[in-house]
């Protein structure tokens, strides 16, 4: 289920996309006129990403993207991961 989610999220950002053909994809991503429903698709993706990989931390896209990498490189490494420091 939670991969049909991000799946039909991921849709979404495309078929978003997809309204503006004459528009680069630095014009579609310029934050003062990024259109309304390419944001929201990317907010929806944001969440279904969460949902699939069980993040609950600062929604922001910098701890967002260093704990995707960090489940990555546990999926991906022969080596064990460090303990996270407190």
């Amino acid at each position: 289920a939670r991969t049909q989610a991000l799946e039909a999220a991921a849709q979404a950002v495309l078929d978003a996309r997809q309204r503006y053909p004459n528009d680069s994809l630095a014009a579609l991503y310029d934050p003062d006129a990024m259109p309304l429903e390419l944001h929201k698709a990317h907010q929806a993706v944001d969440r279904a990403v969460d949902a699939a990989y069980g993040y609950t931390g600062d929604k922001s896209d910098p701890p967002r993207v260093a704990f995707l990498f960090t489940r990555y490189q546990r999926l991906s490494s022969l080596l064990p991961v460090a303990p996270k420091k407190r």
